[in-house]
Formats: structure tokens, sequence, C-alpha cells
């Protein structure tokens, strides 16, 4: 048998929701240390700022994360911070 490589994977521009949403669960890299963990959080995150998902309180409690150094509470309340932050910036 023979394996194939894995296919290409079409990258986010910069400017894309997408790649803030995933860029703000990255960086809780060291509070969220496995990714797939990470990607749960960016995928929901982006949910959200389209207006679909649910608010980062939500999210944080429903999703079964793995947590290191940090609190359900703590982690929903920096997420808020992170997005209050990118709505200003979307704004201008």
């Amino acid at each position: 048998m023979t394996t194939l490589a894995a296919p290409l994977t079409k990258a986010f521009p910069d400017n894309s929701l997408e790649k803030k949403a995933y860029g703000i669960a990255e960086s809780f890299k060291e509070n969220l240390p496995l990714m797939n963990d990470r990607n749960r959080l960016g995928f929901n995150l982006y949910r959200f700022l389209k207006g679909e998902g649910d608010s980062p309180e939500v999210i944080v409690r429903s999703a079964k994360f793995t947590l290191n150094g940090i609190t359900k509470e703590e982690l929903a309340a920096r997420l808020n911070e992170e997005i209050a932050k990118l709505k200003s910036e979307l704004k201008n």
C-alpha cells in the first residue's frame, strides 16, 4: 500500500474574519494545550462573530476544553476582551 501526500489547504486571507477568530484561539496556546481544543474554540468564535453562535461564556462552559492555568470564568472574560478589541478594529 502507498500513502498519498496530504492535500494542500488554502489559508485564509490575513484580513478575513476566520483568520482573526482562529488567531484569537491560537493566542491561548498556553491555556489550551490541545490543538483540537483551539480549533474548536476558533470555529465557535467565528460562528459567534458571524452572529450564529453562542457567547464565549456558553462556549467555554459547554465545549469541555482541557484548561491549563486558567479557570473557565477567566477564559470567558479574556475571550470577551479579545472580541471587543476585534470588533473595535473592524469598525475602523
